[in-house]
């Protein structure tokens, strides 16, 4: 009896850590409404949306050069072509960003998504290319050779814990500490770091913003 007991715990455990490698990270949330109107670019100020961004066939398309201007004349900020998710602004709650990316070889040192707002910097996390490899802020490093391929990016932010943790292709690669702040939303596309390439691209699509139920 006793030996049966210890199978059946060791089986239950087992099945346990399985469900869990295999539970979807969007599991326990819904997707919120998103339209067009709820992308705004951020871009050089003295271009138009064309010249550094494309939506074609279901993928957001953005590219920026070191030298461009930032997104608007009074910014001390470098150079960005990024979408801002706007109506979704949140202080509380559990939220999670969702979408697929692909990042051309060349683009360096540069940011390509992000949850914004904390208390102590900026951003509560920051996703970064650093040759090849997609970091958190500068590390840990979360995927290796990742350039010229699509992969899937689950973003999840616990306010209320203080815990952001992100999923690459559905495995969970990371979990932190938030950043404080009161508000905060999502952005993606390409905004340039320290030492960035000359050209910086990234491609996104199936963009999905949810809540926790």
């Amino acid at each position: 009896m006793a030996n049966f007991a210890l199978l059946l715990s060791i089986l239950c455990f087992s099945l346990l850590i399985c469900f869990q490698a295999n539970a979807q990270p969007t599991s326990g949330f819904t997707d919120v409404a998103l339209s067009q109107s709820n992308f705004q670019l951020q871009k050089p100020y003295d271009l138009s949306p064309s010249d550094r961004y494309s939506f074609n066939n279901g993928v957001h398309r953005f590219w920026v050069y070191s030298t461009d201007k930032p997104h608007t004349p009074s910014s001390n900020t470098r150079p960005r072509s990024e979408i801002r998710i706007r109506g979704y602004d949140y202080s509380s709650g559990v939220w999670q960003f969702e979408g697929e990316a692909y990042i051309p070889s060349g683009t360096t040192a540069t940011s390509v998504m992000q949850v914004f707002g904390g208390s102590f910097r900026a951003t509560t996390i920051m996703l970064r290319v650093y040759q090849g490899s997609l970091t958190v802020y500068r590390s840990p490093v979360l995927l290796s050779n990742m350039y010229n391929r699509w992969f899937k990016v689950n973003v999840i932010h616990d306010v209320g814990a203080s815990n952001v943790k992100v999923y690459i292709d559905g495995v969970l690669r990371y979990e932190g500490a938030g950043a404080g702040g009161s508000n905060h939303y999502f952005k993606f596309g390409v905004y340039a770091e320290d030492g960035a390439s000359n050209y910086m691209e990234s491609r996104w699509r199936r963009i999905r913003v949810l809540r926790k139920n």
